[in-house]
This record gives C-alpha cells, structure tokens and sequence, in this order.
C-alpha cells in the first residue's frame, strides 16, 4: 500500500489531496534508511531494488554528481551541460589516490585501471557502454586525457608537439568523420571504436593505436528528416580555412549536395566553423603534412559531388553511360584521376571471375552505389594513418 498526493493550487495556498493507491506486494520495494541518501556506491544498499537504485541516482544527480559507482561500475547520468569537473586541478586530486578516498568519479576507474597495470603488469581494459546519447564519446574522451596528463612522458620542449598532445588531438578528426547528429543525439558516434594506449614498464605513454568497426555507411548518402550527415561534410562549407572550398571546388550552399542535405544541415549545439579550426589544428598536431591534409579535404569534397554525378541509360540497353560531365570531371579532378578512366570504371568495372578479369556492366541505379562504400575507406584509411602514427611517432 502507498499513499500518493495530488496538489491543487489556490492563491497563495497549497492544498494537498491525499489518495490511497493499491499495489501488489511484489512490486513494492524497501525504503533504506536516511544514512544512504546519496550513497556514493549502491552495492552498499541495505534493501537494493529498482526504486531504490532510481531514487540514490536522481537525488544525487539533482546535487550535481553525476558519477556514482555500483560495485565494479561507474554509473554515470549525462547532465547534457559542461560541469568544471574535468580540469588539471581535478587530475591531481585523483592522482595516486585509491577509489574510496575520493569522490566517484571516471578518473578514479582510469586510475585505478592505470595504477593495477603498474603494480600487477598485466593490460587492464575498460568497457564504456550505453543507450545513444547516454555520454560514451565524451567519456572515452576523459579517459584518454587523464592518461595523457598522468603517463607524461616528460617535459615538454618549446617547438615540439608532444606523444600525449597528438593522441589527444586524435579526438577532432575522428569526430568530424566519424560522429553525426541523430533524432538523440547532436554528436553521436556512428561507429564503434576499441582502442588500446601503450606504456613503457615506468608507466610513460608510447603512443596507441585504434580498431573501428560498423561505420555507418548509409548516412553517407541518406539521412532522416531531423537527422545530419557526418560533421566534416558541413565543416567543409565553413570559412575558417580560406581556401578550403575553392581548392576543394565546393560552392557556398549545402543544398547544391544532394548527398548531405536530405535532413537538418546545422545543428544548435555545434558550431561548424569552430569545429572546422578544431579538425585543421589536429591535422597540423598529428603531423600531417600539407599535401596529406588537403588530400584529406578534397577526397572527402569528392565524396560530397559524387552525388551530383549524372548518368543515362545507353538506348534500349539496360548499360549505364556518363552524361552531364560537368560534376565528373570535378570528382576526378579531387580524386587526381582521369575522368574518363574513372567513369569507365563506374560504368563497366573489371571484376575477378575464377582467375580471369571480365568486364560487367551496370545500370544507373547499379553505378551510383559505389560512392556510398567510398567514405567508409576515407574514414577507414584516415584513422588507421591517425593511430599508427602516433605509435611509431617516437620513430619518426
């Protein structure tokens, strides 16, 4: 049995309502006693159910702490706001320190993790999973920067971009290739991502290195009507670099790309142009040079006009043909191939029949499909290019 009210205002008075409710036994939990309100690890609970579990994590989230352990877990609720408690003066608190001499917190598991790896020298692995929009891109973005604070390899010289700068600076590149707005989420990640960071036996970072996986490969090409493309698409339009869109023969209006602008084009909480000087200054961190970053921009400006390209039916054979060579010839040009070689391959690619190489033909519909599996390489060979140099960027 519980007793529930219902308020009713009138002027400057509050009159409650009292109504008795019926619920089954079983669906009735305990109440823990006052000493656990705001419990910072639930597995300390005298009565652990459901309605209790919901009551300690809202209670506390109402207080603004938002991490609360269960056991072996971090439960974290996503505020959907920026909390100061990410800054270096944080990390010291939780350096070195054991998880139960601080508040809950992400840094307290890395820690953890980061000092069991040091004493026992075994891997230690971290799982960081959730519902869309529950705050895993965000977190696993913590993590990567609290190790990178606490496994400095040292001082930093004046000229010279650091290991932990780099793998930090990862983070906007895989973002604005990787990360889209869904009907949830305003950045989410379209792909999944286990990534592994390398220490010496004294606990300094050596670089890391990443394994993607499921790029969704659909929304290059399709999105819903209250949903974006990837975030680079929109970058590419915005005026930080320049030059960006005349050497990447773009135009000024999105709607000019059919393939990126089926549903919304901005997004509120994401400045475009600012992510754009985010995405820039990465590049130059990594390490890549000038002719490796604007390939990067001009590959994925083709990926953009190729939804543009025009082909027709060749008379009554079902044979695909170029048309319009307008938009083409600016793909090849991006893609620093011949036009025509490049439309041949749409049209009639070589493929391998036992150990012979026929040539098939294609339809319209047949040779647009391509360009929906290209991006995937891009994003594919771009990251692989980002992890690896940054584990064998002491080499280099």
């Amino acid at each position: 049995m519980k007793i529930s009210d219902k308020k009713l205002y009138s002027n400057n008075f509050q009159i409650y309502s009292l109504q008795k409710k019926v619920f089954p036994s079983e669906k009735v939990g305990q109440v823990n006693p006052p000493k656990f309100e705001k419990c910072e690890d639930m597995a300390n609970l005298t009565y652990l159910n459901d309605a209790s579990v919901f009551h300690n994590l809202e209670v506390r989230f109402k207080a603004k702490m938002i991490y609360t352990y269960s056991g072996l877990f971090c439960v974290v609720v996503n505020p959907y706001k920026r909390f100061p408690i990410y800054t270096e003066t944080v990390v010291k608190m939780y350096v070195g320190k054991r998880r139960n001499e601080v508040p809950p917190h992400l840094w307290a598991i890395s820690e953890t993790a980061y000092r069991n790896m040091l004493i026992n020298t075994k891997n230690q692995s971290m799982l960081i999973t959730g519902e869309s929009g529950a705050g895993k891109t965000e977190n696993t973005k913590k993590v990567i920067t609290y190790l990178a604070l606490v496994a400095a390899s040292g001082k930093k010289q004046a000229k010279k971009v650091s290991l932990e700068d780099q793998i930090v600076a990862t983070n906007p590149i895989l973002e604005s290739y990787g990360n889209a707005k869904t009907s949830r989420n305003d950045n989410s990640s379209r792909f999944g991502k286990f990534i592994r960071i390398h220490f010496t036996t004294a606990g300094k970072l050596t670089g890391c290195d990443i394994e993607s996986y499921l790029l969704e490969k659909s929304r290059i090409t399709e999105q819903q009507e209250v949903e974006r493309s990837y975030h680079i698409f929109y970058q590419m339009l915005q005026p930080f670099v320049p030059d960006l869109k005349a050497k990447c023969l773009l135009t000024d209006d999105i709607y000019d790309y059919s393939y990126v602008s089926q549903g919304k084009v901005t997004v509120s909480s994401i400045d475009d142009n600012e992510e754009l000087e985010f995405t820039d200054n990465a590049f130059d961190v990594i390490g890549f040079n000038f002719e490796e970053k604007w390939n990067c921009y001009k590959l994925t400006a083709a990926v953009m006009t190729m939804g543009e390209m025009k082909f027709k039916q060749k008379g009554r054979d079902d044979q695909a043909e170029p048309d319009d060579m307008y938009f083409s010839n600016k793909v090849a040009e991006l893609m620093g191939v011949n036009p025509d070689e490049m439309m041949k391959a749409f049209c009639k690619p070589k493929i391998k029949v036992g150990t012979e190489w026929v040539t098939k033909g294609q339809t319209c519909e047949q040779v647009i499909l391509p360009s929906n599996y290209f991006f995937m390489k891009i994003q594919k060979v771009s990251t692989t290019f980002i992890f690896i140099f940054c584990l064998f960027a002491r080499h280099h």
